[in-house]
Formats: structure tokens, sequence, C-alpha cells
């Protein structure tokens, strides 16, 4: 199992044995390289940890705790987690400001503790499989586990991929492999002559302030429903959000025993944490940056200027269509999933780039379009939501124009399909998930490519129905736009952008990504602001900008959103693709997984091979592409045939008892 992810921790592998558990471990030494090996334990080697992640405030908590009484071997956030679990036991992870997946064993009590942090930056999944429990931080390491482990795809969490972009743990992408939920504790306490006991609890679920709109749906507010609410002024705001995202950079630029690089993307996130990381180390340090052949998504004058004025050792990767399609197999090897967009592809060539200049860890601005209103989706659903309110209004909808300016092929580019695509529901304005419901039905349409067995077994359940069934006594009390940031970290923010474009991709060349965006007291502070705070007219991170005014140059405060992207079906529709793309998408591979109708993949590409000259491929062709080749390479690689967990490795150390 440990060598199957040994690319998440290349420098040392340590092993706990007894004779109701095992913990192994995959070390990747960023803070106390000397001492901080794992598994490791109290004093009296009766409570047992292995985690992957950081715990900033380790520093605070270990002085803490040492006042308490407990002594120390290490300086590791590693030992604070095992003492913290003695004097708070579940609570402690409420005092944790950090990132990771922990599995805590208790041999006297005979209980496995799992845990995962609030957003979900780590993964963590789990199976239980004749009469065994195995975790992990990666499917591939459960695979490893045992040969007769199922290996097939679970129909719902195909369904919800083709629905959400990404499954929303617990659900998995494979049969009987579950995830931990971002927030969650999950305690199996063995008893002797019957089955486990098994507990999960929330100890951090997304909250925002009460600040109802017009046209809300009363409800009681929960005490854990709702925060207070800020009530200072918009510049008061911006402090606090300065002071806050300064502290957060710090703790992650310095609490390191490595040098800690940043992302340059050229955007307003990654460039104001760049400049922080800055100002706390006070000397260079490095940066990176990708570029694209393709001029439609490359931001290379706004990434030279910002290195320009940091003065950092900068390092750039320029990504073709050709690199990205020759990549992909190995991506999708390491996302575990199947993937509707390439933009992975281009941050696991970037990944490379860090760990040839040595470098072991990065800051990211990830985190700062859900928790500040970045994305076009929300500005979307604000107009939509306008509009609802004048139906008939032929003026309102005229502020869709506003919107999506980076699309060659923009959706409201001609007004007539854009009317007709966005009015839809309008009625609806107030019900929960209004502002994703474009999104959800349009990357439903590819369920159209879907295999009739596959769409029968998974026709029982309704995966938007059963997750807003999930949301919280509160959600109708907050704001529009809170309801659709909540949506957004439930669904999108850790199942891809911090899985599928962040840590699989990171670690896939074992290299750490630390998001400070992502701060616990940030996502705090920027869940109390006013909605109008974040998004202030149709101007996206408004209190976001102000905070950084002083350190981001001008012209990238002030250029229009564009978020991350990279060329999706044209990379894999041209000449000289490699290989493995004729052979994924042919008839006999499409039998064999059983994913999708053969007859229906054979139309798609067929219309986007009469399409490749011209480039003129739809939104949904776009996804519908990458979705069909990226499942296709999944089942090839995890089910027709298993993972491979590498050449032998060597234990440090082994304990038994």
């Amino acid at each position: 199992m440990v060598g199957a992810q040994r690319h998440r921790g290349p420098d040392e592998f340590g092993l706990y044995r007894d004779q109701r558990a095992g913990l192994g471990h995959a070390r990747l030494s960023i803070i106390d390289i000397a001492t901080g090996q794992q598994p490791m334990a109290n004093e009296d080697d009766s409570l047992w940890v292995v985690f992957n992640g950081e715990i900033f405030n380790h520093v605070e908590l270990h002085a803490e705790l040492e006042a308490s009484g407990h002594r120390f071997r290490t300086r590791s956030d590693t030992e604070v987690i095992v003492h913290a679990f003695e004097q708070w036991g579940d609570a402690s992870f409420e005092r944790f400001n950090g990132q990771w997946a922990i599995a805590l064993w208790d041999r006297r009590r005979q209980v496995l503790t799992l845990s995962r942090d609030r957003v979900g930056v780590r993964p963590l999944h789990f199976a239980e499989h004749n009469d065994h429990l195995y975790f992990a931080s990666e499917v591939k390491a459960i695979f490893a586990a045992n040969p007769s482990i199922p290996r097939r795809f679970d129909p719902h969490g195909i369904d919800e991929t083709f629905t959400f972009w990404t499954v929303v743990p617990p659900q998995g992408v494979f049969v009987g492999v579950s995830e931990v939920r971002p927030g969650y504790v999950r305690t199996i306490r063995l008893q002797s002559e019957r089955a486990p006991e098994v507990v999960e609890r929330p100890y951090w679920t997304p909250r925002f302030a009460a600040e109802p709109d017009l046209g809300a749906i009363a409800s009681p507010v929960q005490a854990d429903a709702a925060l207070a609410p800020f009530t200072g002024s918009i510049e008061e705001a911006a402090r606090c959000l300065r002071s806050a995202l300064e502290q957060a950079t710090s703790l992650r630029m310095l609490r390191a025993d490595v040098p800690v690089g940043s992302y340059l993307s050229g955007g307003l996130d990654s460039s104001f944490v760049a400049s922080l990381a800055l100002a706390a180390k006070g000397a260079q340090f490095h940066t990176f940056s990708l570029r694209f052949d393709d001029a439609e998504y490359d931001e290379t004058s706004f990434q030279r200027e910002m290195v320009a004025r940091l003065g950092s050792e900068h390092h750039e990767v320029v990504v073709s269509r050709r690199d990205i399609a020759e990549c992909f197999p190995a991506v999708i090897a390491h996302t575990e999933r199947p993937i509707l967009r390439t933009a992975p592809a281009p941050l696991f060539l970037l990944s490379r780039l860090v760990r040839q200049a040595g470098i072991k860890a990065v800051l990211t601005g990830e985190g700062a379009d859900e928790i500040f209103a970045g994305y076009d989706l929300f500005r979307e659903a604000k107009v939509r939501r306008f509009w609802a309110r004048q139906p008939g209004s032929t003026v309102r909808p005229r502020l869709l124009e506003r919107l999506y300016p980076y699309l060659a092929r923009s959706p409201v580019s001609q007004q007539a399909m854009a009317r007709q695509f966005f009015g839809r529901n309008l009625a609806s304005f107030a019900t929960p998930g209004f502002g994703h419901e474009p999104r959800w039905h349009t990357t439903a349409a590819l369920k159209r490519l879907l295999s009739a067995d596959l769409r029968a077994a998974a026709s029982g359940r309704d995966a938007v129905a059963e997750f807003v069934a999930t949301l919280p006594s509160g959600f109708s009390s907050w704001s529009f736009l809170a309801r659709d940031q909540y949506i957004e970290i439930r669904t999108l923010l850790s199942g891809y952008l911090l899985s599928s474009q962040g840590d699989r991709m990171l670690m896939a060349h074992s290299v750490e990504g630390r998001f400070p965006f992502l701060d616990r007291d940030v996502v705090e502070l920027g869940a109390s602001l006013p909605a109008f705070f974040k998004l202030h007219g149709l101007d996206e991170k408004h209190v976001l900008k102000r905070a950084a005014r002083d350190l981001v140059p001008a012209s990238i405060l002030r250029r229009p959103k564009q978020p991350y992207r990279a060329p999706d079906a044209l990379s894999f529709i041209m000449r000289g693709a490699p290989a493995w793309v004729e052979e994924m998408v042919s008839e006999q591979a499409l039998r064999e997984a059983g994913t999708f109708d053969p007859q229906a993949v054979r139309t798609l590409w067929q219309k986007c091979l009469a399409r490749a000259e011209s480039g003129q491929f739809s939104n949904t062709d776009n996804m519908a592409v990458v979705g069909v080749l990226s499942a296709q390479l999944l089942h090839h690689q995890f089910v027709r045939t298993a993972p491979d967990s590498g050449a032998p490795i060597s234990f440090r150390t082994m304990v038994e008892s």
C-alpha cells in the first residue's frame, strides 16, 4: 500500500503493526526532518498516528500542551496531533489550523479515528472488505492491499461526476470505496464478538452570516448554522482581511525546514499571495508559472510584470496541446477519477518543474474564488436573479453580455440563445441550487453518452435532490451569494479544484501545496462579510482587491476576470495524436469498459473530427471528449489492470506489539 503511493512521500517509509491494526506511511519531509518520522506514538506507545499534511499552528499548540504537562520528543506537528488528541479527543480537530488526512490508532481502547481537514485539501479514502477496513490517501493503495477487493466503477459515482463535475463525499468513483467527508471525524471502535461500532460526525461545516435577500424564504436559524456578521465598513473589512492573509501566508511560508516557493498565474490571487510571501520571507524566493502555446489561455505578460515587481527567481514551463495529450494518461492515474476538463494536465507539468527546481512546497491562490466570490457563476446567478424580478424585461438580460469575455465561443455571444438558456426556470430564483442549475443542466447532457446498462444502474438516485436534502437548516437565511458559495465549496472545491487540480497534480511529483486563502481564520472572516463586499455590483472579489491594492499592480487588479483554463478537445482531436487516444475510443475498448455507448461516442468523435480544422467545439463537446477519454483511461488503469505499486521499498522501522 505504501509503495503504491510512494510519490506522495519518497523520503522515508515507516510501518507500525500489532495484532489488530497496521499503519504505514510514505513521508515527504518538510518539518522536523531529523526526528519527525512516522508512524509516531505517545509516551507509552498506546496511541499511534500517521498523517499527511500540515498543522500550521503546531508551534502554538505545542506550547499550550507542554504547559498542560505533556512532554515532547520532537518539534514536529505530527507529535502535536498525538498529544492534542490525548488532551482534547475529537475536539482537537477544531483547534487545528491546517490541511490533513489523519489516522489515530488507540491500541488499548481498540479505536481507530480518521479525520480530514475542513475543506478537503488532503484526500482520505476507505473500503470495507472481508471483515477488514482499508484506508489510504489514494485509491490505488487500497487496491494494492488485497487483490480480491472489487475493482469496478460505481454507477452512482459516474452519474455524480457527469452532474457536478466530480463526486461529492462520501460517494466514490469505485464500488465499495468511499471518501471521508471534509470537516468530519470517523471513529471505528472494535468490539469483541460484535460488529465494529462506527460513528461519523462533523467538527466543521461551511456557514455564513445570516443576511436574507429580497425573496428569501425564512426558516429557523440554528446557532451552528450562521456566523456573526461583520459589522464594520468595507475599508475595515479590507484591513482585517489583509491582516488575516498576512498571518496565513507567513505561517505557510515560514513553517518549513525546506524552501517554500509560490505559483504565479498572473491573476490577482496568486500575485497577492506571492507579494505577501515576499514580505514574510524578506528575501528572494522561487516562483513558478504556466505559459501556453495558445494565446487564448496565455497570461505571460501579467506574470512577468509581477516577477519584475517581486524580484523572484522565476521558472516557467510552456505547454502545448501535444504536451497535454502526452501526459494525460499519467494525469488520470493520479486524479483517480474521470475529469471533464484538461486543466489538471498543465498543473501536472508545472509541479514537475517545481520538483526539478528542488522545491518541495509551494503557495497557491486556490480558494480565493470560492471564499470571495470570484467565479463567473456567481455573477451569472446574480444577473439571472435580477432578471427574474422582471422576467419580461429586455434590458436586464443584457447584463449577461458582461460575462465570459475570455471565451472564444462565449455562451452569451448570441443573445437569443443566451436568453433562452439562462432564462430557464427564472421563477425558481429563491430555490437551492438555482445558481448552479445551468452548469448542472449542461453537464448532465453528457449522460446521453453513457451506456444503457450504466444509466439503468444509476437510475434509482437523483444526485441533485440527494445533495439538496443535506443542506443545513439555516441555509435559506443566508444571502443568495452565500448559498451559491456554500454549494460551490461542498461540490467543486474539494472534489475537483483541490483534488484533481490541486493535491493530486502536486503530489504526483512529491510537492506539497499550501493555500493561504483556505486558512481557517481567512475562511471564517470571508463567510462573515456582507455579500456586496465580495460581489460589488458585478465586480468580483471586491474586498480582496481593496486589500491587495498596494501590493498588486493596477493592471492585474483591473484586468477582466480570466479563470485558469487549458485547451480541451483540441489537445486530442489533432493530427498525430498519441496512439492511446484512438485506442481508448475504439469500439472494443468501449464495449469492454461498458461505461459509454459505442455508437454515441462514434457520433461525437466524427462530429469533432469534422471540426478539427476550425477548432470550433462547443462547451458540451469539449467536456464530452475529455470525459470519455478520462473515464476510459481510468478503466484501463484501475479496472482492467491492477495499479502498479512500484518497486519494493525499505521501511525505516517496524514495531510489533
